[in-house]
C-alpha cells in the first residue's frame, strides 16, 4: 500500500512539475530554429516512469502478501531493487546537471535578449521570447550593465510598471529568477526522491522478512 501511495505521490509531483505554467511557458519557446533547452524534462520523465511502475509494483506486492506467494514477493523485491538503482542513478544525474540546466536556459535567454536589442524590424522572434521570459518570471534583463539599464530605454521589453523609476527599482535580474525557478523545482524533486528511497528500503526489508516467514511456516 505504501509503495502504491509513494508511487502516486511521486507521479503527481512529476506531472505537476511537467505541466507547471512557468516551466512550460519558458521551455516550449523557440528562437528561430533553436529550441529552448529541455534537459529539465529528462528528470521529470524519469520520475513519471518511476511513479507509474511503483504503483504497479505496489499492487504486485500487496497481491503477493495476500496470496502468501514467495514468487510474487521475490519479484516485488527484485523490482524494488531495480527501481532503487534507477532512482539513485537519476539522483546522481540531477545533482551533476543541476547547475547546467539553469546555465543552458540563461544562455538561451541571453541570445534572445541580444537579438531583441538589435532587431528593431523584428526579423526573428527574439523580442517575443524575451517578453515571455519577462512576463513569466516578472524580471527584466540579464546580470550585466545593459540588463540593469534596460528598463529605462527599452521599456517595451519589460513588464509594465507605473513609472520608469519604479520599473528600474523593482525589476529583478532574469538570471537570478531562472536560478530560483529551477533550484526550487530540483529541490522538490530531491525531497520526493529521498522520501521514496527511504520507503523503498523499508519495503525491501519487510518483503524479505515476510517471504522468509512464509517459507518457514510452510516447512512446519
Amino acid at each position: 500500500f505504501f509503495s502504491q501511495l509513494a508511487g502516486g505521490i511521486i507521479l503527481g509531483v512529476a506531472l505537476w512539475l511537467r505541466h507547471d505554467s512557468q516551466t512550460t511557458n519558458i521551455l516550449y519557446l523557440q528562437l528561430g530554429d533553436k529550441q529552448a533547452p529541455n534537459t529539465f524534462y529528462v528528470g521529470i520523465y524519469i520520475l513519471i516512469a518511476v511513479g507509474a511502475v511503483m504503483m504497479f509494483v505496489g499492487f504486485l506486492g500487496c497481491y503477493g502478501a495476500i496470496q502468501e506467494s514467495q514468487c510474487l514477493l521475490g519479484t516485488f523485491f527484485t523490482c524494488l531493487v531495480i527501481l532503487f538503482a534507477c532512482e539513485v542513478a537519476a539522483g546522481i544525474w540531477g545533482f551533476v546537471n543541476k547547475d547546467q540546466i539553469a546555465k543552458d536556459v540563461k544562455q538561451f535567454y541571453d541570445q534572445a535578449f541580444q537579438q531583441a536589442l538589435m532587431a528593431e524590424s523584428e526579423p526573428n522572434n527574439g523580442k517575443t521570447v524575451v517578453k515571455t521570459f519577462h512576463e513569466t518570471l516578472d524580471c527584466c534583463g540579464p546580470d550585466n550593465a545593459i540588463g540593469a539599464i534596460t528598463p529605462l530605454w527599452r521599456d517595451d521589453l519589460c513588464p509594465k510598471k507605473d513609472s520608469l523609476l519604479k520599473n528600474l527599482i523593482e525589476s529583478s535580474s532574469c538570471h537570478k529568477k531562472i536560478d530560483e525557478l529551477f533550484s526550487g523545482k530540483l529541490y522538490l524533486i530531491g525531497i520526493a526522491a529521498i522520501v521514496v528511497a527511504v520507503i523503498m528500503i523499508f519495503e525491501m526489508i519487510l518483503s524479505m522478512v515476510l517471504c522468509c516467514g512464509i517459507r518457514n511456516s510452510s516447512v512446519y
